[in-house]
């Protein structure tokens, strides 16, 4: 299934440091579990092993909320996660 970019997560996404690609990802292939308001929420986790906010951090965890809009999700807003 398709994945679009509201352009509100778009902007989340550039401030908070997730890819599209890893977006995608989540959608297509992370934990599913259901979100207020008739949302989808997934999750999953990346090995990242970077610098966030001046501190190391080996993992990434990617939620993203999103909608079923005919045969596609539409993402309404992403969060990121460091740890």
């Amino acid at each position: 299934m398709a994945v679009r970019i509201h352009p509100h997560a778009a902007a989340r996404m550039e401030e908070r440091g997730a890819l599209f690609a890893e977006v995608a990802a989540t959608v297509e292939a992370g934990e599913s579990y259901p979100a207020r308001h008739g949302r989808s929420g997934f999750r999953r986790n990346f090995q990242f092993d970077g610098i966030g906010g001046g501190k190391r951090y080996r993992t990434k965890q990617i939620d993203v909320f999103a909608i079923q809009e005919n045969d596609e999700w539409l993402v309404i807003t992403v969060i990121v996660k460091y740890f």
